[in-house]
């Protein structure tokens, strides 16, 4: 099932009966419309836009490239059979033992098909939507990567930062304060230099996958990404920035940010639901180069009020990460971690060994790098929840959690522009409340026991009786 670039992955994405192909649509609204639409069913297709209004054929936009978790599996080179629980365990796998393969530069690529310079760059030669009504410009930027080296130790970040187009050859990145990008960026402008970077649209799906993530600082997502195919990315050395560009990617650009321009970048609607983020000045990209495969493929992964559920490719990899760093902090006996609500709601399932142990699961989960930014919401609870069912963990938190004895505050965590319970002048902190839902460690041999019959006779009686409930 490998593939090596998009239209590979397209190909088998098709063949497993989970692509649709929609011609006619606007990029102004109408894209992003239907995006969200469609992203709303359980199991939402990949849908590619053809025959967009005011562009050639063969100028295509995809969206929902990981929205199940049979292409999730795809994708990160797992059997598309998988199980939530699986795909959990697999990633928590290779996060303690990675398997790291640096990319391999290479001479040729499909990107050399149309090459743009100077004066003859126009981004918008490619159908950029606007994906929300709202939305401050067209933003060419939701599932790319971003790359940008560290002007003081040289190792090279790829990031997902959102990036809008203001002229056809000036954008604008909008870094959240905290990312690996921003950090480089600052260093850059501390010596009153630009940053150099490179962005990739139409990319490995992978790449947008781990590019979103956040791996240690220091560590380079594209080898990460090369153990995880069990071969090396291929990539070329970008004339103009000399950093590394997926050789098989759609679309590339080339180009360096300025320390002392900005235009204005937003709003955006973002993924908590709200353009929470306003407008403000941001820095500006110029754009020295454009490059991209004849029918180039804009991917876009456009946010949205969040999903229902915890099965997200996203939510499944985030859980394994937190589970992963609770783990190497010393707690014990971590049986499950489910996110909802995308970064706000955490539940934690543990089989508790001494007193404090909740506690101890739902401050690690709550601070450790993935669960501490703009979180809102931890929850833990006794083994046998499922995290993966809302309903579940909220019967635990109804039944076993005494408000007044079992919740605590934590302020000034990390934040950001994006949370919207945080008045604008005062972005970067907010609050996490801390549930305790387990049984009560002081007497939990007296709590009353559950009712109700056991998950065994529960399987017997389906197995022998199943068929007369089926209409």
């Amino acid at each position: 099932m490998s593939y090596r670039d998009l239209r590979e992955w397209l190909e088998q994405v098709d063949a497993m009966g989970e692509l649709r192909t929609v011609p006619g649509c606007d990029w102004n609204l109408e894209i992003g419309a239907l995006a969200e639409v469609a992203g709303r069913g359980r199991d939402a297709p990949a849908i590619l836009f053809d025959d967009i209004k005011g562009y050639p054929k063969g100028h295509r936009v995809l969206v929902g490239m990981v929205e199940s978790l049979k292409r999730a599996a795809l994708t990160t080179n797992l059997p598309t059979d998988i199980t939530r629980n699986e795909f959990i365990a697999a990633w928590r796998e290779r996060l303690n033992n990675p398997k790291l393969i640096p990319p391999e530069y290479v001479d040729e690529s499909p990107l050399y098909e149309n090459v743009f310079t100077g004066k003859d760059i126009d981004v918008l030669s490619l159908p950029v939507p606007k994906w929300h009504d709202e939305d401050g410009g067209r933003y060419i930027g939701t599932a790319h990567v971003v790359m940008t080296q560290d002007p003081e130790e040289g190792w090279v970040n790829m990031g997902v930062y959102r990036t809008m187009v203001h002229e056809k050859d000036r954008l604008a990145v909008y870094i959240s304060p905290g990312k690996h990008g921003r950090i480089h960026r600052q260093k850059a402008f501390d010596q009153n230099k630009p940053l150099k970077v490179a962005i990739s649209f139409g990319q490995d799906p992978l790449l947008f996958l781990l590019g979103s993530r956040q791996i240690p600082w220091g560590d380079q997502e594209l080898d990460y990404a090369g153990g995880i195919k069990g071969a090396p990315v291929d990539v070329i050395r970008g004339e103009f920035t000399g950093l590394p560009i997926p050789a098989r990617a759609e679309i590339a650009i080339e180009g360096e940010i300025m320390p002392d321009e900005t235009l204005p970048e937003g709003p955006f609607g973002e993924w908590p639901g709200y353009y929470a983020s306003g407008s403000r000045e941001e820095p500006v990209v110029h754009v020295k180069s454009l490059m991209y495969r004849n029918n180039p493929i804009l991917t876009g992964s456009p946010p949205f009020r969040p999903l229902p559920g915890a099965d997200g490719c996203a939510s499944l990899i985030r859980a394994a990460f937190i589970w992963d760093s609770m783990e190497k902090a010393g707690v014990p006996d971590v049986t499950g971690v489910a996110c909802y609500q995308n970064r706000f709601f955490t539940a934690v399932s543990i089989r508790q060994r001494y007193p404090g142990h909740a506690k101890q699961a739902a401050l690690i989960a709550s601070q450790n790098h993935t669960g501490a930014y703009l979180g809102r919401y931890v929850v833990v609870v006794d083994d046998d929840i499922d995290v993966a069912d809302m309903n579940d963990v909220l019967w635990a938190m109804c039944t076993r959690c005494n408000p007044a004895d079992s919740i605590d505050i934590l302020r000034r965590t990390w934040s950001g522009p994006l949370d919207p319970i945080i008045p604008r002048d005062q972005k970067g902190h907010n609050s996490r409340a801390i549930i305790d839902a387990c049984r009560p460690y002081e007497w939990i041999k007296d709590f009353p026991p559950v009712s109700g019959a056991s998950p065994e006779l529960k399987e017997e009686v389906l197995e022998k009786y199943g068929g007369y409930l089926k209409g």
